[in-house]
Order: structure tokens, then sequence, then C-alpha cells
């Protein structure tokens, strides 16, 4: 018994130079794919985001629904399709998207954040409008690249004591809707937030290098080092926005940007409170472990 508590104790006293540190900060984590269907990780996440707000830390939480969309479309007798890591959205598919990200997927959220004792508020990137886009291609239809960001209703809803959850949409040119791959609008809104941190939640550990045919975990990366992957073309599929996110958060100001496993029980809070960490770190200069 005394042993646990000391035990208990010693994490704490690990905590708080972190918890020193981040008081006041914003942190932008981003969640969504594979990872939102798993119970156990899914309350861990919602236990941590709602310790960080008590704890003076504002989590900012933006949602993506790929499978979700996937699921409703294939009832609708439609097939997915990607080009870089990104859906390809037709008028129709538009239609999905919205129904799934703002409806389902965005309100499931807020209410498990509230009902595990947090208080959430649910918005898209069309409220305000918070995310304004242009298109990104022809070949992608209704995907979105964000030009405009205006991120003071989240801060006004931080400082009211609220945890945002921000579905990835945005609006067009037209007054029309738009798909954003989740994890470039994290991207875009840590740095129109002057965020500390992004936080980028997947299936995977974080990022991986082929090393004589085996796949080598990356604990940390420099802007230099990413780039040169991306351009490689080591980096495939969904990974390819997660990093290209990352990047760019980090060289417009962002403090540290982060890919790690969201199946793992806890992992946001073992990422920013152990001196360890987990998963793949992205910062200017590399930092000794």
């Amino acid at each position: 018994m005394i042993a646990a508590a000391t035990d208990k104790a010693a994490v704490l006293i690990e905590a708080l130079p972190y918890i020193r540190k981040f008081y006041g900060a914003t942190f932008v984590v981003k969640y969504g794919g594979s990872v939102m269907r798993d119970e156990g990780p899914r309350t861990s996440l919602m236990l941590d985001l709602i310790l960080l707000k008590h704890i003076g830390i504002n989590p900012v939480l933006v949602h993506g629904g790929g499978p979700e969309i996937n699921s409703l479309l294939a009832e609708f007798g439609q097939k997915p399709e990607f080009v870089g890591g990104l859906r390809v959205t037709t008028p129709q598919t538009m239609e999905v998207v919205q129904m799934v990200l703002s409806g389902r997927v965005n309100k499931d959220i807020v209410s498990g954040l509230n009902r595990h004792g947090g208080k959430a508020v649910g918005v898209s990137g069309l409220d305000g409008p918070i995310l304004e886009v242009e298109p990104v291609s022809a070949e992608l239809g209704r995907v979105g690249r964000v030009i405009k960001v205006d991120p003071a209703p989240l801060k006004m809803l931080s400082r009211e004591g609220y945890i945002p959850v921000v579905a990835s949409l945005g609006l067009g040119p037209g007054g029309e809707s738009y798909n954003i791959n989740a994890d470039l609008a994290a991207g875009e809104l840590a740095v129109a937030l002057q965020a500390a941190k992004l936080i980028i939640l997947t299936d995977v550990e974080g990022v991986f290098t082929d090393e004589d045919g085996r796949p080598q975990l990356v604990s940390q990366l420099t802007p230099k080092s990413a780039r040169a992957l991306l351009e490689s073309g080591a980096i495939k599929g969904g990974m390819i926005p997660k990093l290209e996110s990352c990047l760019k958060a980090v060289e417009s100001g962002v403090g540290r940007a982060h890919i790690i496993d969201g199946r793992r029980k806890h992992s946001l809070l073992l990422e920013i409170f152990t001196d360890t960490g987990i998963g793949t770190m992205l910062a200017q200069e590399e930092v000794e472990e």
C-alpha cells in the first residue's frame, strides 16, 4: 500500500515541472480514425483532457471521423477514394461528411466529455467561420485548404472554462461547406492559437523509417529531417498529412508537435508529463532525453 502510494507521489513530482511550464498554455489535440472506436482509450482521452483543463492548460480538440464516414457511405452504396491521404469529396459525399462530423461524431465526443465531468462545447470550422478554405484541387472535389483562421470563438470558449471540440469542416469561397483533413486543420488551428503543443493521436506508435528491412520508430525529428523524409517518399498514406501538419506548425511558431499512439490508455498524459515521452516529437532542435 505504502509502496504504491510512494510510486504515485513520484509520478506527480515528475509531472510538476511540466505543469508549471505549461500553465495557461494551449494544446491542440487531433483525434480521429480508428482510435475513436476503442472505448478504453476513448474514455482515458476524455479524462486526460478534463485533467489538463483543471490544472490550467487549455486543450482544444480537433476531430475527424473517417471510419464513421466510410460506414455511412457504404450504406449509401458509395466507395471511399483517397489521393495522397486525402479523401476525394464529391458534393454527395460532402453531405455525408457534414452529417457525420458535425452531427454524430462531434456531439458524441462533447457528450462524453460532459458525462465525465468536463465542460465541452462542439463547433465546426463553419461556425464563425473559424476556418475559411479554398479548393485543394478539382480531383479532390470539396476538399479545402485553409486560407484564413479566426481563433476568437475558440479563445472565448477556453476563457469561459470550456473545452472546444472542433469538427474539421470549413467555409468555401462560395459559402459552401468543405471537408478539411483533420490533421491539417489541427495544425492550422495550433498556429493561429499560438499553441505550445500540437498533438496528433493516431493508430500507430509514431513515424517509422525502414532500417535494413525492419521498421524503426523515430523518436525525434527536426524540420530538416522531417522534410527529408517527406521528400524521399518514405512517408506514405495517412501519415503524410500528419507529418506535414506537424512540420508547418513547428515552422510557424508552435513549440513542439507530437505524433503518438492514441490506442494506448492515457497516451496524452504520458507524452506531456513524463521525462521520456512516447511516439515521435518534432521540434526546431533535437532535445536531449
